[in-house]
């Protein structure tokens, strides 16, 4: 997983730092390890902002996240950031799979989504009680399974391909290799054999 990619999409410090409901944290929202972008702190960060993102709603899903993010050493902004998947535009339907989820998971029956959202609010939410709840639990740890695991393969992923993309282009043209790789792929490489360059820092990957 590219820290560029990452850099690219991630809030801005400044903004999260002045987060209201994160106020509270004071100078903790400056140590440097709540900022790192590594395979660890991405990693646990995905875990805990997929957690926390079913949880009760903003803000208090952000201050979960930033208190999880300081008590495992992962990175913030993403943690922070992962919670927004649930939002005003998406409380419906994503509310309304944990719904199902529980009653699945009891044996119960349901509401259809046009009575759900018909009588949906926060208070009513919580009204429907065991199902939404426990559907809402079922996924908060399927989400922080997934997000810890997948991205820790991503990024394995990544660099192993990063280091297979250097052997290769360094190498005379193999097709058994080039089939596996993207147009893309074999763009860069026609254009490195064509006009070879030294390799730049830019290929080197993210650290782990």
């Amino acid at each position: 997983m590219p820290k560029k990619l990452l850099q690219r999409y991630l809030p801005n410090p400044d903004k999260i730092k002045q987060i209201k409901a994160l106020g509270f944290l004071g100078d903790r929202l400056h140590s440097p390890n709540l900022w790192h972008l590594n395979r660890r702190s991405v990693s646990r960060a995905f875990a805990i902002g997929l957690w926390c993102m079913y949880t009760p709603p903003l803000p208090w899903q952000q201050v979960l996240a930033a208190i999880g993010a300081i008590w495992f050493n992962a990175n913030l902004p993403i943690a922070v950031a992962l919670v927004w998947i649930t939002n005003p535009l998406t409380w419906l339907p994503m509310y309304y799979f944990a719904y199902e989820v529980g009653a699945l998971a009891m044996g119960s029956t349901t509401f259809s989504f046009e009575q759900f959202s018909e009588l949906f609010s926060i208070e009513k939410a919580m009204a429907l009680g065991t199902p939404l709840l426990l559907g809402c639990f079922i996924l908060m740890n399927i989400g922080g399974v997934l997000g810890y695991f997948g991205v820790q393969w991503l990024w394995r992923r990544s660099i192993r391909h990063a280091v297979e993309l250097r052997k290769f282009r360094s190498s005379p043209f193999n097709s058994a290799v080039m089939a596996r790789e993207s147009y893309a792929t074999y763009q860069k490489f026609i254009a490195h054999h064509t006009h070879p360059h030294p390799q730049s820092g830019d290929d080197r990957s993210g650290g782990t």
